[in-house]
């Protein structure tokens, strides 16, 4: 069993790192200063293209795209090492294509699909959504309502979506349909791509969230769709939207390995520095143990994220290892952040430091992507041998 990471991962990694360290991390005063003034987080579009320009000059675009679509094709392991260094910054900015979105397009996308959507999105030319929550539905997306119903060679839409993020900006959105009512998640789920501008679609408003980020809900209202808009075949776009799920689980845990691991350089900075009663804080227990436990865990989570990652990597079954790091890692890192700011005291309450907008961030995956109840569910249920 090997630990490590081969070397070509490993220097991509390195390479991410560098790019977080010099180009990202510079931009956090600024935008935490934007932040508190706007309660938006956001880049300028004068740093957003200089980021792209530069990031695709270094050979970053594309990292687990096809390697016929100009991608450099890694695994799933090689891409938790990308996103625990892209997790240490809170400057607004990710690596194109987004990988939930890229991976199921990869799995479900017919001939013509990935010439049209898949190949212009590798490349980082598009940008994308998925709407899968409803109103009322909770974290369950089997008990969606949202309906396609055939009318010839169409498909008319109806239904509402929310919490969709980039819904704003999407050149086009997956959404997740019922086909068949009485089939529900066993074959009745279906998902189509809508283009923007695509009438009956209807962003309906912006939904402002903690730390400064934004979700949408979108209305669909007759919206009519040709046949061809049918992302992989018709009733079977449950499994692959669990895929992309799953995606965004790994991605997610490695996000709070690296905010994590982040916070927990902040207290072993801070900790010898700052002195109490006579003495500095690193020589107090309550630090030391803090230190101790988060690194300790930080080690653990590493380990089981790179474990699932290697699973899917391998084609076998990891439903249960995705809920087990989703779980473990967002409450790991709300932990060790949580203490982090502890130990800062007052100026770890600041918008001044990332730590605040890391909280934040990480708060808002123990919910995003099924909520950490859900997700204990069903592991409980598979080891308990339950049937779904």
């Amino acid at each position: 069993m090997n630990f490590k990471l081969e070397e070509e991962h490993q220097m991509i990694q390195d390479l991410v790192a560098r790019f977080v360290r010099e180009q990202l991390m510079p931009l956090e005063s600024s935008a935490l200063a934007r932040e508190a003034s706007t309660g938006v987080l956001a880049l300028l579009p004068e740093e957003q293209e200089r980021l792209d320009a530069l990031s695709r000059e270094l050979g970053l675009w594309g990292l687990d795209a096809p390697a016929e679509m100009d991608g450099h094709d890694l695994p799933v392991v090689a891409m938790v090492g990308v996103n625990e260094e892209l997790g240490k910054t809170i400057t607004p900015y990710d690596l194109p294509p987004d990988s939930p979105n890229l991976r199921m397009l990869m799995q479900t996308a017919n001939a013509s699909q990935r010439e049209r959507y898949l190949a212009p999105y590798a490349r980082g030319e598009t940008a994308s959504a998925i709407a899968i929550s409803e109103p009322g539905a909770g974290g369950d997306p089997s008990m969606m309502s949202t309906r396609a119903v055939r009318e010839g060679d169409d498909w008319t839409l109806n239904g509402r979506k929310i919490w969709i993020s980039k819904a704003d900006k999407a050149d086009w959105t997956i959404v997740m349909v019922v086909t068949d009512k009485a089939l529900g998640a066993r074959g009745g789920i279906s998902a189509f791509i809508v283009d923007k501008g695509t009438p009956g679609f209807k962003v309906e408003r912006r939904i402002p969230m903690i730390g400064g980020v934004s979700t949408y809900e979108v209305v669909l209202e007759d919206c009519r769709v040709p046949g061809t808009q049918l992302l992989g075949q018709e009733g079977a776009g449950f499994a692959p939207m669990q895929a992309r799920l799953s995606s965004r689980r790994v991605q997610m845990a490695a996000w709070c390995i690296g905010r994590a691991q982040r916070a927990l350089d902040m207290i072993c900075e801070y900790a010898p520095q700052r002195r109490t009663f006579g003495a500095p804080l690193a020589e107090r227990q309550a630090i030391q143990w803090w230190v101790a436990d988060a690194a300790t865990r930080i080690h653990a989570c590493r380990l089981m994220t790179y474990d699932a990652a290697a699973r899917i990597d391998a084609g076998d079954e990891a439903r249960t290892q995705v809920s087990m790091i989703k779980v473990f890692a967002t409450e790991m890192a709300w932990e060790v952040i949580d203490r982090a700011m502890q130990a800062l005291g007052a100026m770890g309450m600041t918008k001044e430091l990332p730590l605040q907008q890391m909280a934040n961030e990480t708060r808002l995956m123990r919910i995003y992507e099924g909520p950490s109840e859900v997700h204990r569910w069903v592991i409980a249920r598979d080891l308990l041998g339950l049937k779904r």
